[in-house]
């Protein structure tokens, strides 16, 4: 079947930051993307996006070129100390001073081409390996976009309307799948849409995409018309064809245009929402508003429309189980809402008001794990062989090197689901132990996915001695 899926809008934060929670901006990029500009959001950030280029010059300053295979040798673990440092700058950067959840909400960031070019493409490889959707590069600077050997995939041709021509788009083409073009305040509805159209014909084939990039100014732009232009072009951006970013948005005309985007049969006006956990998990069904949306985006907590009470539902205010939100995502047919969550908790992270984590009772498999060990942690029962795995590093260490090695050697399908349910339980036992949840594993396995450089993936010679050492102990066989 062909699914038509709404075009949503996103914030593009030009000379705002994305998260301003004294503003009542806490979560604008909740919406499953956003734009960073670094050297023009914010000045008091610019120095660290600064330092991470500078961290990406030496590296790309580093010559791997000598003829003496010892000096090569050295030459080689210095450059990849130099990346693996530029990659944990740019990890802080993101997610400690922008304060961007890069596991869930595709992050584009803007580099000046200058940059690009003097760091060898370093610092493009930098920022997806820190977990960027994208690379966005001056479409018109073709030595910037040859520059940054990044897959085409990964890097977003960004044009002035006026530099738009056929022959810019297509020398931009070879080196990336998306063209954004950028209108300012001045521009009408009908100067938008028929910019939308040349678009979508200088940018024919199916697996690339453009992106309209649109400055509203308050004093010559109504909220209306802001909404309006944004649903006339979400409706020819179908299937993801192409996509809206707001400069600069308040919480309002994002909230709003977001909503603009979607559709509800229902006579009240309000969107079904399911609440789902980071690994997709469904804790139960609510409703949302456009005030609620709007709401939600502010506070960046899980806030919906209460039936009963008609008026905002800001989970947790009352039973304390409240939410952090991780994302707004719209189903295919683009009347149903799903807030991804961390569901929060004094007691119990719970979301159901029988106080279980779902309204479907009580979890099963690994989540349902993860909750046994969390109580085996705070009050175990006597003769617990968990609680003595807690309490016994060494023998956890043990367990876990002994039944990964089991596993590693099943070869019927029933051994091998046997033996990784084993790994499974002692590796839950130590990601409990740490405070980790599977929610965190995920985040983490999310955020590797948007790597671009790739280790070998060799075998560490020092670690498989440590780990035939273990195994050439004696081990009991213990159970609970």
């Amino acid at each position: 079947p062909t699914f038509e899926m709404a075009s949503l809008p996103f914030p593009s934060f030009v000379h705002h930051v994305p998260t301003d929670a004294t503003n009542n901006r806490a979560a604008l990029s909740a919406v499953g993307s956003c734009r960073i500009a670094p050297l023009t959001c914010s000045p008091t950030v610019s120095k660290d996006y600064i330092s991470i280029c500078a961290k990406n010059k030496e590296q790309a300053l580093v010559d791997t070129s000598v003829e003496d295979s010892d000096a090569k040798e050295q030459a080689k673990k210095l450059k990849k100390r130099f990346m693996k440092e530029g990659v944990a700058m740019a990890s802080r950067y993101l997610q400690e001073t922008m304060q961007l959840d890069i596991s869930v909400v595709n992050v584009q960031v803007v580099i000046d081409s200058q940059q690009i070019i003097e760091t060898d493409g370093c610092v493009c490889a930098c920022f997806l390996d820190a977990g960027c959707a994208a690379i966005v590069i001056d479409g018109t600077n073709v030595e910037a976009l040859d520059t940054a050997k990044i897959p085409r995939e990964r890097v977003v041709a960004s044009f002035g309307r006026a530099e738009v021509s056929a022959d810019t788009i297509q020398a931009a083409l070879p080196f990336a799948s998306t063209v954004s073009v950028s209108l300012g305040p001045s521009f009408t509805k009908d100067t938008i849409v028929e910019t939308a159209d040349n678009m979508l014909t200088l940018v024919p084939q199916k697996g690339d995409k453009i992106i309209l990039e649109l400055a509203f100014s308050s004093a010559s732009s109504t909220l209306d018309h802001l909404t309006d232009t944004v649903a006339e072009l979400s409706k020819k951006f179908k299937d993801g064809k192409g996509n809206i970013a707001l400069i600069d948005p308040t919480v309002a005309e994002l909230g709003m245009s977001f909503a603009a985007c979607m559709k509800t049969d229902r006579e009240d006006g309000l969107y079904t929402t399911v609440v789902c956990t980071r690994s997709g998990e469904a804790l139960g069904l609510v409703y949302s508003s456009k005030e609620s949306i709007i709401a939600a985006l502010e506070c960046g907590r899980g806030v919906y429309y209460s039936r009963s009470r008609k008026g905002l539902w800001r989970k947790g205010d009352t039973s304390g189980h409240y939410q952090t939100l991780h994302r707004l995502d719209v189903d295919c047919d683009g009347d149903a809402l799903r807030f991804t969550v961390t569901q929060k908790g004094d007691d119990t992270a719970a979301f159901c008001h029988l106080n279980t984590l779902t309204c479907w009772g009580e979890p099963h498999g690994l989540r349902h794990l993860e909750g046994t060990l969390q109580e085996r942690l705070k009050s175990a029962p006597e003769g617990s062989y968990t609680k003595r795995l807690f309490d016994d590093s060494d023998l956890l260490r043990d367990k876990l090197v002994e039944e990964a090695q089991e596993l590693s050697e099943a070869t019927e399908p029933k051994d091998v689901a046997g033996e990784l349910a084993d790994v499974l339980y002692f590796a839950m036992v130590r990601a409990v132990k740490a405070g980790v949840s599977i929610d965190d594993a995920v985040a983490e396995l999310d955020r590797r996915t948007r790597k671009v450089t790739r280790r070998k993936g060799d075998s560490k010679a020092f670690r498989i001695a440590a780990g035939n050492e273990i195994l050439s102990k004696s081990s009991p066989e213990n159970g609970e």
